[in-house]
């Protein structure tokens, strides 16, 4: 039992210590990425290219009609949006065509896009999407997203430069009520995007995340489409590894053993196990850079009300992320929206 013991202590002792050094990156990273974030969200020269908005929907979810309404009320010069449901009866195209005629100057559309012929429904929307999108940037957007006016001018930023095929931008999470609702948001707003912020300093990549992609026309039509990815599970992943097979700067790289490493940056829960013993200096040492990087992250970048109310939930969140991340390693189904789906090891799924 002492060997076992010992074994484990020394496991939780080397991810503390890794966790320390990830904390200091992300220190160091979000600082950078304050500093720079002024210009780089800053269009330059007024580039604003004509953009067509993708918005797919599925139901009518909380707050939809807020969340839609601030795509109708963009400060910029010309866009699209182009809605996208599998029925005509879904009540969310309700919301749509309500929005659509209390702003009929806005160029939008509503499309019914049928039963999914990929199985990734999602994709399949947007698949049906492109197909009626005028313009060379699609901005792809979740219904769930709510964005500031100057939205669209800020993502258009990235594409004065023609090598850019695939972009992003940070979003910050909101509870949908409940206590795990919360939880899940204090861990996007306070550990997820560290993770991006670290990666983005080291391989100087910026990273495609599903609520929200950019994409240029000519890189979408290189790789074949939307219906190239229509089998994949996080075709967000796919459309960033993919870009600079094309000539085009990368928005996402694969690394394979990625997920396992995951673990240090989440060392939170072994700095308390080690708690009371010989490395509590360093347990310490992680529970103030975990404040530290909360404050950094989430009120100084994210600007999360959330993370200064209630931060005394982070080792909750922190702990609920790590039990995540374990189970992930089990099984090969997912559920979405009533459906489930097999995944299989190259990232590609099936109805189950």
């Amino acid at each position: 039992m002492s060997v076992l013991y010992g074994a484990a202590y020394a496991v939780c002792l080397c991810i503390t210590a890794g966790g320390v050094v990830f904390y200091v990156l992300a220190l160091i990273a979000a600082r950078r990425y304050r500093r720079e974030a002024r210009d780089a969200f800053r269009v330059p020269g007024g580039f604003t290219p004509s953009i067509s908005v993708l918005k797919p929907l599925a139901g009518l979810e909380a707050n939809l009609e807020e969340n839609l309404r601030t795509f109708f009320e963009q400060d910029y010069p010309q866009y699209q949006i182009l809605f996208a449901v599998r029925e005509a009866n879904d009540p969310a195209a309700g919301v749509a065509r309500r929005l659509m005629q209390q702003h009929p100057q806005q160029d939008a559309e509503l499309i019914v896009a049928g039963e999914p012929e990929f199985p990734n429904a999602k994709v399949w929307s947007l698949h049906r999407m492109a197909g009626r999108a005028r313009y060379s940037v699609l901005v792809v957007s979740d219904s769930d997203i709510r964005a500031s006016r100057d939205y669209l001018r800020g993502v258009a930023a990235d594409y004065a430069d023609p090598r850019v095929g695939v972009a992003t931008c940070p979003y910050r999470a909101e509870p949908g009520g409940g206590i795990w609702s919360l939880v899940e948001a204090l861990t996007l707003n306070t550990e997820f995007w560290c993770g991006v912020l670290v990666a983005r300093a080291l391989v100087g990549m910026k990273f495609a995340v599903g609520p929200t992609m950019i994409l240029r026309r000519e890189y979408l039509d290189a790789i074949g489409g939307f219906a190239a990815v229509g089998t994949y599970l996080a075709e967000d992943f796919v459309l960033g590894q993919w870009a600079e097979r094309h000539g085009y700067k990368a928005a996402r790289c694969s690394r394979p053993w990625g997920y396992v490493g995951q673990v240090f940056t989440n060392p939170l829960p072994f700095a308390l196990v080690l708690m009371g013993g010989p490395a509590m200096p360093l347990a310490a040492l992680v529970l103030l850079l975990r404040a530290a990087v909360a404050a950094a992250v989430g009120c100084g970048l994210l600007r999360d009300p959330l993370t200064r109310r209630y931060f005394w939930l982070a080792p909750v969140a922190d702990v609920a992320s790590l039990i995540v991340w374990a189970l992930g390693f089990f099984g090969n189904t997912v559920e979405w929206r009533g459906r489930r789906y097999r995944l299989f090891a190259d990232g590609k799924l099936a109805v189950s």
